[in-house]
Formats: C-alpha cells, sequence, structure tokens
C-alpha cells in the first residue's frame, strides 16, 4: 500500500469537522474536487470508505470514525512535534488560525494584527469571522477572540482591547423634530433599529445606572443584523441605533451622529483572546499573547 501523506490525513480530519467537501476545501486552499480526488484516493488505498456522501450531507462512515479517532491524536502529536523546534527559530513560522467575529476583528485589526505580522514576517495569520461563538478546539483554531463575557469558562483569556461601551444615536436630521430621549423608557416614543442576534433572537437594549438594570425590547420597523449597516441606517437618519461605541466614535467627533443616554451606558469588560490550556501553546500563539499584553499595558493605552 502506498504510504499516505500528511496532507491526506489533514484532508480527512477538515471534511469530518466542517462536514462539508466545500468548506474543507476552502479551509485547506483548494477546489473542492481535487479535495474529493484526494479523498478517493486514499479510500482506493485503504480499500474503505471513510465518508458517507449524499448531494445534501457528507458524514463519516463506522470506517471512518475509527480513522479519524487515531489519526487525529497522531496528527496532534506531529504538529506538536514540528512546533516545538520552532523555539529553536529567532522568530516563529507557521499559520495562527483565530475565531473571532467581524466587529472584534476590526478592532484589533490596526493594533494589534498590524503590529504581529509586522513583528513576525514569517508568520501567517488566519482571522475566521462568523456572528455565533464556535468551540475553537474542534472545529481546530489556536485561539479566539470575542467579548469578555462570551468566553468559555474551561479557557484561558487575556484581554485584548479597553473596556468598552455601547451607545445609543441618532442622526441630526432624525433629531430635527424629535425630542432626545432622557430615559430608557422614552424610546418607546422613538423608532428604533433593532438587532437580531446569530442565534435568531431579537437583541434587548441594556442600560443600567446606580445599581438599576433595564433589558427593552425595542419597537421599530426595522431589523438588521449587521452592525456596520446598522450604522449606515442610523446616519440615514432611519431611526436610533444601539451598538458598541468604538464603531461610531469617528461619527461622534464629527457631529454625523448624537448620542444620548449615555449616563445610562457604562462600560464593561473588553474584548479577550482565549485559547486551550490543556494543551501545549504554539510558538506564534505566545508571541501573539506578548503582544497583546504589550498593545493593552496602561503604557501602551495612556500613549
Amino acid at each position: 500500500m502506498k504510504p499516505s501523506g500528511l496532507f491526506e490525513l489533514n484532508a480527512v480530519i477538515s471534511v469530518s469537522i466542517h462536514r462539508s467537501f466545500r468548506k474543507a476545501a476552502a479551509e485547506l486552499g483548494m477546489s473542492p474536487s481535487s479535495l474529493s480526488h484526494a479523498i478517493a484516493e486514499l479510500e482506493k488505498r485503504l480499500g474503505v470508505r471513510l465518508f458517507q456522501r449524499t448531494t445534501r450531507s457528507v458524514s463519516l462512515s463506522e470506517a471512518g470514525q475509527e480513522f479519524v479517532m487515531h489519526v487525529q491524536p497522531a496528527l496532534r502529536q506531529i504538529s506538536m512535534a514540528m512546533e516545538s523546534v520552532n523555539r529553536f527559530r529567532d522568530t516563529p513560522t507557521g499559520t495562527l488560525r483565530i475565531s473571532t467575529s467581524e466587529r472584534a476583528a476590526r478592532m484589533v485589526l490596526e493594533p494589534i494584527i498590524l503590529k504581529f505580522l509586522q513583528h513576525y514576517p514569517d508568520m501567517k495569520l488566519e482571522l475566521v469571522t462568523e456572528g455565533r461563538l464556535v468551540d475553537i478546539v474542534a472545529q481546530g483554531f489556536d485561539a479566539g477572540i470575542r467579548l469578555a463575557e462570551a468566553v468559555p469558562q474551561d479557557m484561558i483569556a487575556v484581554p485584548c482591547s479597553p473596556p468598552l461601551q455601547f451607545a445609543v444615536v441618532g442622526s441630526p436630521a432624525y433629531f430635527q423634530d424629535r425630542s432626545k430621549p432622557v430615559a430608557p423608557a422614552d424610546l418607546f416614543t422613538h423608532r428604533c433599529i433593532r438587532s437580531r442576534m446569530p442565534s435568531g433572537a431579537i437583541f434587548r437594549w441594556e442600560f443600567e445606572r446606580r445599581g438599576e438594570q433595564i433589558a427593552l425590547d425595542v419597537e421599530g420597523a426595522l431589523t438588521l443584523d449587521n452592525h456596520n449597516v446598522m450604522r449606515d441606517a442610523a446616519l440615514s437618519g432611519l431611526g436610533l441605533a444601539y451598538m458598541t461605541q468604538w464603531l461610531v466614535q469617528a461619527d461622534l467627533a464629527q457631529g454625523r451622529l448624537i448620542r444620548v443616554l449615555q449616563d445610562w451606558t457604562p462600560s464593561f469588560p473588553g474584548l479577550c483572546v482565549y485559547y486551550p490550556g490543556h494543551r501545549q501553546v504554539p510558538a506564534g500563539l505566545r508571541a501573539f499573547i506578548s503582544l497583546v499584553r504589550e498593545a493593552t499595558s496602561p503604557q501602551a493605552l495612556a500613549g
């Protein structure tokens, strides 16, 4: 039997994780047809089917489940062996895969990501953005970046942004013939741009002042699931929006948007980069964490 290459083994793991040749091919940087051919060739050499394929789904066969159960830990050991020699290099090398959200990626792009790639030119960084929280270990990520409150409890978390605030904002045109709300209850007399979360639920606007906490299911004709579009809608005068202050700080500074109810929106813990503590930390991730700590030090934030 012709020995299988590491590529084929990694391909099997990727397809088993994604349950999709298309998604696995995108992750591996190849066409779905090439990936399907590689898997078929491996199955031919093994003499068994590793996957059950239909027009709508891909799943591991019983033989495939057995194969993955043995191959996945072995690939981790090989990866760790290759990573262990990384410490003998002057700078780390390899690919660092991070799961995050679109907003979080935009927030860390300049202060952290750009500096990381400048400091470590031999590293490649892959940011995968999606609204829902994923299992970074099962999905093959080295780390994740999310709001501190969303980080799973069994992960090691390192803050990578200052505290954040939400802001209720509207355009000058919107307020031209309307009074500004002074308490959360006043929002029921306003047009609000509602936000749908990745789970499908409508986000409730949260407020707090002097120990009083309020969560409102606001009313409005427009519901969106993208905060950049929400910002555009607010700028167009379609209603009030509730979003991270960071996203609209330039609009507020230049008068394109007006903030209200600021005393009802205190700060909260910001973003964290997180990773599992039960396995060896790759050199690239160690370098990334070190740069995160440097970028979020009191001296760096003050400067």
